[in-house]
């Protein structure tokens, strides 16, 4: 029987939002959406669609490493941008910080997020390599 096991966030989660971080079940593990927070929870970066995409991507990276996985181990990405004109600027974060083969992906344009500030959140689901 496989086991699925909660990943603690690292930075500015608590348990009022009943969900975990991530979840490892065997060697994947799926990851909830990141996004552009500080430790309070409270949202960074406000209007600066590239800031709020590094914060989400090194809460990625370090809920990851909390799996014992990492960014070269995604597998699967999906990115919310509320702003089409956003998805340009894709491509280029995809290359600073994942490495070829890069993850499949799936990005979708919606109308907010959970916080009206947010203006991107990433999901992912990743191996946990051997060892």
């Amino acid at each position: 029987m496989t086991t699925r096991t909660g990943v603690p966030g690292s930075r500015g989660e608590s348990g009022r939002a009943a969900y975990s971080a991530a979840v490892r079940v065997g060697d994947l593990v799926f990851v909830s959406g990141q996004v552009a927070m500080n430790d309070d929870g409270e949202p960074v970066g406000h209007g600066d669609f590239q800031a709020q995409a590094q914060v989400a991507l090194e809460r990625l990276r370090d809920v990851l490493d909390a799996a014992g996985s990492g960014l070269g181990h995604v597998a699967k990405v999906t990115i919310f941008v509320t702003d089409r004109d956003h998805i340009a600027a894709l491509p280029a974060l995809r290359r600073q910080w994942f490495r070829e083969p890069y993850p499949a992906d799936t990005t979708v344009v919606v109308a907010s997020l959970a916080h009206a500030e947010w203006l991107i959140e990433i999901d992912a689901v990743a191996v946990v390599p051997p060892g």
